[in-house]
């Protein structure tokens, strides 16, 4: 006998299919893929901050610090998307976003980035301390209130949105030892001059859907043979400067040589592909482009990872189980 579609195995069913669906609406509005690039980078910076303590990293503070740098991350993310929600809507790549799709409503997803940004902040300056819960929701703020409107108004947006970009680190540290010292501005110096090859490149793959969004950067400036040439200039001057700064944890005594090795390979690797990425110069609006860009965007993506375990598996006075 056929099934009838009010029966309770169907209804069970139906159910389910909504719980997944919703479950995937909630990992895409708080982007998961880049809340854990930034616990990842923050647990760098804990890990490090803990050494120079002389206390082992891996206890239950690491966990709720790390926590609650996540939660916050998540509220910026909804609250962001709250914010561009028309702007998704008109990109390919982010029109099927739950706000922009209209699954999740204005109000669902505001609720949510407050409550998340908030209780967040609070929970990290009550387990870690004020400083942590501070620089977090200052984080936060400037992500969401000043980085994304200023993505429709000028080019600038991707240099100041790589501060608050650049922080986890510097929070990780503080969360463990309570104060901003010199091996931490370094960690943020790292990750604030890896932004720029990464955005770039970011930026040329799509730079079609974000101009049809309104959304100002340097590749989506109206001549295609001056915003190649911008994009490439910016790309590698920061790829150069990459090699010192990487490098720079072992000149505070953080790390032993073998990181500075291992940095400057890695750099100089990341580097080449910014190189590659620059002969969308010759031919800014040829297919081969897109590709240059997308084969610096992997390298980006494999190259902070990487790094980010050297400088960890080489700091001085760790720990080993």
């Amino acid at each position: 006998m056929a099934q009838s579609a009010t029966s309770p195995a169907s209804l069970s069913a139906k159910k389910s299919v909504a719980e997944r669906g919703l479950f995937a609406d909630y990992a895409a509005l708080f982007k998961v893929r880049v809340s854990v690039m930034v616990v990842i980078t923050a647990g760098a910076g804990y890990y490090l901050g803990s050494l120079a303590s002389g206390i082992s990293p891996f206890h239950f503070g690491m966990l709720q610090a790390l926590a609650g740098i996540a939660v916050v991350t998540a509220g910026s993310s909804a609250l962001n998307q709250a914010l561009e929600r028309r702007t998704d809507a008109l990109m390919r790549r982010t029109s099927d976003r739950p706000m922009a799709a209209g699954r999740i409503s204005l109000a669902h997803g505001l609720i949510l980035g407050f409550a998340a940004i908030f209780l967040g902040s609070l929970y990290l300056a009550q387990v870690t301390n004020l400083l942590t819960g501070t620089l977090t929701l200052l984080t936060a703020v400037g992500y969401v209130c000043i980085y994304t409107p200023l993505k429709r108004i000028t080019v600038v947006n991707t240099f100041i949105g790589a501060f608050p970009g650049a922080l986890p680190p510097l929070i990780g540290w503080t969360a463990i030892r309570g104060i901003i010292e010199w091996p931490a501005v370094a960690l943020f110096a790292i990750l604030f001059v890896w932004q720029f090859p990464h955005f770039m490149a970011i930026g040329w793959m799509y730079r079609d859907d974000y101009a049809a969004a309104g959304i100002r950067l340097t590749p989506t400036q109206p001549d295609v043979s001056f915003a190649a040439r911008s994009t490439v200039i910016q790309s590698l001057f920061y790829a150069v400067l990459m090699v010192p700064i990487s490098t720079w944890p072992t000149w505070l005594g953080v790390t032993g040589h073998i990181y500075a090795v291992t940095a400057t390979i890695l750099s100089l690797g990341y580097l080449w592909y910014t190189i590659r990425f620059a002969r969308i110069v010759r031919t800014p609006n040829a297919p081969e482009s897109r590709a240059y860009a997308r084969d610096l965007l992997k390298a980006s993506v494999i190259y902070l990872p990487l790094l980010m375990a050297a400088l960890m598996l080489d700091a001085k006075g760790r720990l080993l189980f």
